[in-house]
């Protein structure tokens, strides 16, 4: 099928949609714009009624503190944005609550931080609560926990949040709302009536840097972190819709058909959930820089990374730990789980598997990542 039809048959049938929406579209220079909750919520709720599980990842909490203190305290560094962060968020959710039990509907708060991601323990805990609360027919909403988070922006921003939530909770179709009506073809801080874009049949035809301009000032991402998030949604084989979420009624209306906004679609063949937890939700621990013949037997062949390919080194890290995989240039094509210690790999760099055990001795792993446990396409 082509992507119109595609498009017409996943938003007949999602099951289930994880739908994001950021400051930019939720607050004015007074904070929390209540109309526009109250107007999310309500498409949200006839998502809902139709039998579909909705997952709402929401900013806005520092915004709704930053507000509420503007007239006794200065905001200057991140442990006050994080203060901001805890006077906002009760009241954020206060503003939900009310407006989806408006619909009849249970909202629930969710706070993460990566580390909730980052252990596999707690990552299923995180996949069973979800799955609690959809069977209770609730509406999740969740944000970054920034209160207890150790660095600035921990996942970067609520879009790789959003991406990373795909998996959880098993996504089928991710809309993430904006305060444009789509995707320009061009940087509209720099042309003139840019061209939008009805369709991105693969993500990896764009320059983004070009067409976005690099990360913006708008809330912490801006159109470049979106078309991250939607890329790693496309290698769930999940697409992305993103739209206005200023626009009236625009959900219910590209739900029923309009077309608003820019659908992005997905890669042909998803990569596991289990490869994306492993490349996704862990910090690297170090580089192994390969050479060309590497590059082009990881990319072109699908094959497993042997230490003949391996240049350098870069970092300390024990086996099974997770390392990119970068190209002399500095291009990182890939992450996944080595088989060995920094130590020992320096000591076999470029040599040929059957002749590690004349180095390091008998039971030794012939390749440094196997493909199963290697995700190539990182989006970083």
């Amino acid at each position: 099928m082509d992507w119109k039809q595609e498009r017409e048959q996943v938003l007949n049938s999602a099951k289930r949609v994880v739908v994001k929406v950021g400051s930019a579209v939720l607050t004015t220079g007074l904070g929390v714009d209540i109309n526009i909750v109250r107007s999310l919520a309500g498409q949200l709720a006839q998502l809902h009624d139709r039998g579909t599980d909705v997952v709402l990842v929401s900013s806005g909490a520092v915004a709704t503190g930053r507000n509420v203190l503007r007239s006794c305290c200065e905001i200057k560094g991140m442990p006050d944005k994080q203060a901001a962060s805890a006077i906002g968020q009760s009241r954020l959710m206060h503003f939900y609550n009310e407006a989806f039990e408006e619909h009849g509907k249970l909202s629930a708060q969710i706070l993460l931080t990566r580390d909730d991601l980052k252990s596999r323990h707690r990552f299923l805990n995180a996949r069973n609560t979800f799955a609690s609360l959809l069977q209770w027919r609730a509406i999740p909403i969740v944000n970054e926990n920034d209160t207890v988070s150790v660095r600035e922006l921990e996942f970067g921003d609520n879009d790789s949040l959003a991406s990373l939530l795909i998996n959880v909770v098993e996504a089928d179709l991710y809309v993430n709302l904006t305060s444009a009506s789509g995707v320009y073809a061009d940087n509209p801080d720099k042309v003139a009536n840019p061209r939008p874009l009805e369709v991105i049949e693969d993500l990896h035809d764009l320059d983004l840097d070009v067409m976005c301009g690099g990360k913006t000032s708008v809330g912490t991402g801006g159109m470049y972190s979106k078309l991250l998030a939607a890329r790693r949604a496309a290698q769930l084989g999940v697409p992305t819709l993103i739209l206005s979420g200023r626009e009236p009624e625009a959900i219910v209306r590209a739900f029923s058909g309009e077309m608003l906004g820019t659908w992005i679609c997905p890669e042909a063949k998803a990569v596991s959930r289990r490869k994306f937890w492993m490349a996704y939700n862990g910090d690297p621990s170090g580089v192994l820089v390969v050479d060309d013949g590497a590059v082009k037997a990881l990319a072109e062949r699908g094959k497993s990374l042997l230490p003949a390919g391996i240049v350098r080194v870069e970092g300390n890290f024990q086996r099974g730990a997770l390392v990119r995989v970068s190209t002399g240039d500095g291009v990182i094509i890939g992450v996944g789980l080595c088989n060995y210690t920094a130590a020992d790999l320096r000591k076999v760099l470029g040599m040929k598997s059957a002749d590690l055990k004349d180095v390091l001795g008998d039971n030794q792993y012939p390749e440094a990542i196997h493909r199963d446990n290697l995700l190539m396409d990182v989006v970083v």
